[in-house]
Formats: C-alpha cells, sequence, structure tokens
C-alpha cells in the first residue's frame, strides 16, 4: 500500500505545478495542463489533468468548427471552460477566449461571423456576442435570475431562452415579519429533485436580438403555467426547436407539479406561435416521454424521441415523425430493437442521423424517413456522443473509449474512415500506457450470452496473479459500453494493479428491449446472477487470484454492493458503494421520483397483496446484514436527494454494528456526483487505499 500511496503523491505533486494558470485584469485563468509523466501510468492527477472536449457547432458554411474544453485546476477546486475554432479539416486551430470565467452553449450567427455564448463575467451567467475571433465582447442580457440556455431563431431576429422563476412558498411569503427564517413549508410532494430542493423553475422567454444591443421585449411564452420547460435534471437546449420562417418555437415539458409530477413520466411536446402567443399540444394521447425535437430544414417533418409507457423512464426511446401539415404521426424503428438517443436531419430533409447503444457500443446510425431503411454509418469499440453531418459525405463527431475521453473526428461515410481533429489530450496520451480492453461473452444461469469488458493492468503480465475488482454498474439500466468517466474510470483501477470485470448485466441498454426490462422488479435476482457469473468464469482465468477480488459500484451499483455483501458466499476480500440504496424500503418513502420507484420497485411496500413489490421488498440489502462479513468503504453526498444520504450511514452503522470492518466518507457539498476537483481527488485516493489495503496484503507488510 505505501507504494501505491507514495506513486499517487509525487505524480500529482508533477501534475498540480503542471496546470497553467494566467493572471488577467479580473482573475487567475485556468488553462491547459502539461504534466511529465514518467513512469506512463495513470493517476487521479493526471486524469484530472486532461481537457475534457465538448459542445461541438458547425459554422453555417461548413468550413469550421466551434468547441469548447473545460480545464481543471485542483489547487484552485474549480474549473474553466474555454472556446476554440479549426478548419472542417482540423487545421488552423485557435483559441479564441483566454477568461477566467467560463464561455457556455456557444453558436454562430451572422453567417459565421459572430458566436453568440453564455458567461458569468459579470456576476451570473448572461448572453454575451463577440466577434468569430474572441475579439469585441459584449454582454447583451441582463436577467435577475440569469439565462440557462438559449437557441436563436433561423432569420436571428429572435432568441428563446430558459432561466429560473419562483416556485413554491417561502416561509417569508406566509409571515413577511419573519424574513430571515430558513423553514421550507412544503404541502406536496417533489419539493427536492436530485440535487436541490426545488424553489425555482425553468421557463422559456422569447425577446428580440439583434446580435449587438441587449435583448429586448421579453415575454414569458409560459406565464403563469407552474411547469418546467426544460424539464429537470438533464433538460436544456434540446427541448427546443424553432421552424425555419422563425414564426415558431418547439418546446418539451411535462405539465404537472407535486405529487401528479412524481408519478409520471409524461412529456409532451408543443409548438408556440409568436404572433398569437397560443401553444398547442403535437403529441397528445402519447403517454410516455416525447423529447428532443427537431423540424426538419424544408419545415415539413418534426422528429422526436417517444417512450410509449408512462412511468417507465428507461423505456425504448423510438423514432417517430410528425407530418406538421397533415398531423399524420408516423413510428420509424419499430423494427429497431434498440433505443435513440440524440437526432439530427440531414440537409435533404429525408434522413435522419442519430446515435444508438447496440451491442456494447454507441455507434451513428442514419434512417430514411420514407423507406425506413437504417444504416450503421460507424462500428469499432468506440461510444459517439454526438453527430453533425457537413454535407452527404462527411459527418463530425465526438467520440470516446474506455481508453481515451473526447476528442473530434471527422467520418468519411463512403470509405468509413475515422480521423482525429482536435487532439486535445494527445501529449498526454501519449506519455500514458493504457491497459488492454476485450470484449467477452460469457455464459448466463439461463444460458444466454452477456458482453463482459475486460480491462488489463498496463503490463500485464499473464503469468502473474493479479487482484480483480468486479465494476456494478448504476441506472440500473445505464449502458456499459466504452464509456470514458472523470469518476468510474475502469482504466484508472486498471493502471493500478488490477484486473477489471464489467459485465452487461440484465436490465441494460444495448441488447435488446427484452434484456433491457428484465431487471425491473427483479432487484436482487438475475442481474446478480450475471453478477456472479461474470465473476466465477473469470476467476477460473490463471492470471486472476480469486484469493483477492473486489466489488465496486455506485447508485444501484451501491446497491449491488450491498446485496452481494449479503450473498457472495465469501467471493470477495472487500466492497466500496457510493450512494448506494441499502434499505429498500426506506428508499421508496425518501426518494422524489415515485414513477422511478413504482415502476422498478413493482409498487410500495405496504401493498402486501402486491407479489412483484413485495419481491422486490424482501430482496432489500438490510434484510441481509446478519451475512456480512466482508470489509467496506461507504460514500455519499449530503446533497444527494435521490438516494439520500441516510442510506450509507444506515450501512455503515449496520456495518460497525456488526463488526464488520468499515469506513465512510461523507461530503456535506456533494450531491449524487462528486464534482469538486479535490472532493473527487480524495475520492479517488480514499477509494484506492481501501482495495489495495485489503486486496494487496503483501504491501502492507
Amino acid at each position: 500500500m505505501k507504494r501505491t500511496i507514495n506513486s499517487l503523491i509525487m505524480a500529482g505533486t508533477v501534475v498540480l505545478s503542471a496546470c497553467q494558470t494566467q493572471k488577467s485584469d479580473t482573475g487567475e485563468i485556468i488553462g491547459k495542463s502539461s504534466p511529465k509523466i514518467e513512469n506512463g501510468i495513470m493517476t487521479p492527477e493526471v486524469m484530472m489533468s486532461l481537457g475534457r472536449v465538448g459542445g461541438v457547432e458547425l459554422s453555417p458554411d461548413k468550413q469550421k468548427i466551434l468547441y469548447g474544453v473545460t480545464y481543471v485546476s485542483i489547487p484552485e477546486n474549480k474549473s474553466n471552460r474555454e472556446l476554440f475554432v479549426m478548419n472542417i479539416d482540423g487545421s488552423d486551430k485557435k483559441q479564441i477566449t483566454r477568461t477566467p470565467k467560463s464561455e457556455q452553449n456557444a453558436v454562430w450567427f451572422q453567417n459565421g461571423e459572430k458566436i453568440a455564448f453564455l458567461s458569468t463575467e459579470s456576476g451570473n451567467s448572461q448572453l454575451w456576442v463577440m466577434n468569430a475571433d474572441g475579439s469585441q465582447r459584449v454582454q447583451i442580457s441582463n436577467q435577475e435570475n440569469g439565462i440557462d440556455g438559449f437557441v436563436i431563431s433561423p432569420d436571428e431576429t429572435k432568441i428563446v431562452f430558459f432561466s429560473n422563476i419562483k416556485y413554491g412558498q417561502r416561509a417569508s411569503d406566509l409571515y413577511p415579519d419573519l424574513p430571515k427564517a430558513t423553514g421550507r413549508v412544503i404541502d406536496d410532494l417533489m419539493y427536492k429533485h436530485w440535487d436541490e430542493w426545488v424553489e425555482s423553475i425553468p421557463h422559456p422567454f422569447v425577446a428580440d436580438f439583434n446580435g449587438k444591443d441587449e435583448i429586448k421585449n421579453i415575454s414569458d411564452i409560459m406565464e403563469g403555467e407552474p411547469y418546467e420547460a426544460p424539464m429537470k435534471p438533464f433538460g436544456g437546449t434540446d427541448d427546443f426547436a424553432w421552424t425555419p420562417d422563425s414564426k415558431n418555437i418547439v418546446y418539451t415539458s411535462r405539465k404537472k407539479q407535486g405529487k401528479e409530477y412524481s408519478l409520471s413520466t409524461n412529456s409532451d411536446i408543443y409548438i408556440y406561435n409568436i404572433e398569437s402567443k397560443n401553444a398547442r399540444n403535437l403529441t397528445e394521447g402519447m403517454m410516455g416521454y416525447d423529447t428532443n425535437p427537431r423540424i426538419s430544414p424544408d419545415g415539413h417533418y418534426m422528429a422526436w424521441m417517444s417512450m410509449e409507457r408512462d412511468g417507465y423512464e428507461s423505456d425504448k426511446n423510438r423514432l417517430f415523425i410528425l407530418d406538421l401539415q397533415s398531423g399524420e404521426k408516423r413510428y420509424l424503428t419499430d423494427e429497431f430493437d434498440y433505443s435513440l438517443d440524440q437526432l439530427v436531419w440531414a440537409e435533404n430533409s429525408k434522413d435522419i442521423y442519430f446515435l444508438s447503444v447496440v451491442q456494447g457500443t454507441e455507434q451513428i446510425f442514419k434512417i430514411n424517413v420514407e423507406s425506413k431503411k437504417i444504416d450503421q454509418i460507424t462500428n469499432g469499440d468506440f461510444d459517439y456522443a454526438s453527430v453533425s453531418p457537413v454535407n452527404d459525405e462527411t459527418l463530425i463527431a465526438l467520440r470516446h473509449s474506455i481508453s481515451k475521453p473526447d476528442e473530434i473526428y471527422s467520418i468519411k461515410m463512403s470509405t468509413k474512415e475515422v480521423s482525429e481533429l482536435s487532439f486535445e489530450n494527445k501529449d498526454i496520451l501519449d506519455q500514458l500506457t493504457m491497459g488492454k480492453v476485450e470484449g467477452r461473452w460469457i455464459g448466463t444461469t439461463d444460458n444466454k450470452k452477456m458482453l463482459t469488458w475486460i480491462i488489463y493492468p498496463p503490463h500485464f503480465d499473464p503469468n502473474k496473479k493479479y487482484p480483480t475488482l468486479l465494476y456494478c454498474q448504476g441506472g440500473p439500466q445505464s449502458p456499459v459500453s466504452q464509456f470514458w468517466s472523470y469518476r468510474w474510470n475502469l482504466q484508472l483501477m486498471a493502471a493500478n494493479g488490477y484486473v477489471i470485470v464489467a459485465p452487461n448485466r440484465r436490465g441494460l441498454y444495448g441488447f435488446g428491449q427484452e434484456w433491457l426490462e428484465q431487471i425491473s422488479g427483479d432487484y436482487g435476482g438475475q442481474n446478480m446472477k450475471d453478477y456472479f457469473s461474470a465473476i466465477d468464469t473469470m476467476k477460473k482465468e490463471s492470471f486472476v487470484d480469486e484469493d483477492r477480488l473486489g466489488a465496486v459500484g455506485a447508485s444501484y451499483g451501491g446497491f449491488s454492493i450491498y446485496w452481494l455483501a449479503g450473498h457472495h458466499e465469501k467471493r470477495f476480500k472487500a466492497f466500496i458503494a457510493h450512494a448506494g440504496i441499502f434499505n429498500l424500503e426506506q428508499q421508496y418513502v425518501e426518494t422524489e421520483e415515485m414513477w422511478f420507484a413504482n415502476w422498478d420497485l413493482g409498487g410500495a411496500y405496504w401493498e402486501k397483496d402486491n407479489a412483484i413489490a413485495q419481491r422486490s421488498y424482501a430482496n432489500s440489502p438490510h434484510k441481509f446484514i446478519d451475512k456480512w462479513d466482508t470489509p467496506i468503504l461507504v460514500t455519499h453526498g449530503e446533497h444527494d436527494y435521490r438516494i439520500l444520504a441516510s442510506q450509507g450511514m444506515a450501512a455503515f452503522n449496520a456495518a460497525v454494528l456488526r463488526g464488520v470492518p468499515a469506513e465512510m466518507v461523507v461530503f456535506p457539498d456533494e450531491t449524487h456526483w462528486i464534482s469538486q476537483p479535490q472532493n473527487a481527488i480524495l475520492w479517488q485516493r480514499v477509494f484506492f487505499r481501501w482495495l489495495d489495503h485489503w486486496l494487496k496484503p503483501e504491501e502492507n507488510k
């Protein structure tokens, strides 16, 4: 253990000193890091030094690419996002901003001569514009509650943006003579959501826009409606679109509140006419999530993603189109047994590009709206995270893998040639030795095949025996694809000398709807058998030390760890659970999105005649605490309102009372995720210290 900790500290010292900061008139600017890595092994500090690429926007003439890169400073405990422009072939790359405040939501306008973006330079997030080279920055909004996202109309005379409005009642509303009272007076559900107390909600506003003067004639297009648009917590500009004539705004909203909101996923897509100020529901009668409206370039169709069943947030995301003249709806992906993610029209208004996780990787597809013919454009052990068509031959996309964070790529459709353009992290990645990633199809207890990713340590020696970690995915319906994570980074785990086993167990996207849906109402069932199948198969390998097996996971993965702790029959020697569910009955009355609990658990625990629900609660991890005998590390954020920190505390307390070696890290200022840089480093250091202590006993001597 001493060697591992020392190597982390030494590498961290190099990276911390390599983080570039520059002085400006308004503060220090966090910029690109240039660490020198002598041993080629990734550490948490090295991982945090990588630039995070995103927000790809093609110029109107499709000749340039605008994008952002986020840099992290561990000493300053914050991040900063800068903007870059390069030619469509990756040449002539230029950084066009250098400020201490991040630039977000950057888009082109005025034929590519100008860029609009959001910045907190003046205090809160406001709309700014600048020349395409980054010069002459001008603030053109002054919204009291800031602006969190915007979309410019095609004729560039209007803008729709979203900003928070007050929601619910404060103590001072009831008793004005108590202006400093902090108590929340609550009379309905959804008073908290994921990471916040719901005291405000986003609303869409439309305003006049000319690209140089302050936006004017601002009006709330949902004035008086106590509903969200976009929908929290993950909604954004993708929930809005303009019609090509700039006369209508299409937006997504779930027009429900309180208990009704907590029980339903039924969102709809509305079209709002700028002149009449009337809104019409375009998806009325479609009962699940309806999201991501996209208007075809010719204005004839609206495409969108639609789930069929109310209350099932992980239902198949289907592709529909609506003929805006006739009102006819068509289901285009009825013969495609996978969910969609992101939609983009081709310029011909006849084809749509989309992303989908299929057989363990997320790829780009194209569908013809008339024939419904689907072509897979990309393949390989990568995940594509965005797609932007340049023309009929070329696409620009973000791509990552287990071994590499997002970079921007060009794709030639006729030849399938893929070329990297951004190379943001090349200098760092060239110094690292990544472990081999291998996909294995492992047999399950019900005679099916399960794709399991195996990540080997760098410089793997097949003649050695390695401690091995079972990675348990959250969600529970999140795919174990070729994902790159700054928390659950499988290459970072492997770099610490572990073989990683990451199964696509039951309940994950990418293997058809039947595989996905099996987990609902079967927590603690077949998906746990899948975990045992994966680790029992791998421990037979000569390079796996079956006496040094561990298991780790977050959210539903944390639930999985708590459940495995009571059922693993001494397979494992150490556990780590982050933000996990320990007591399902407690979770049912503590969480906020009741549709999730009702669908996945089958209903409430007091429904004694509900066989599915009763089976779920009978499998609650807390009911098997008498069988816990294996060291466990518990971590949780106190601002996690999805799975309350009391779940982690209960698990830790129970382990200690049982005499099981246990440790807990509670973050008073973190949510379901650990987002602050120094907290992230602390989490990683404790993570590996715990594993090394129990799974590398020879290093503890």
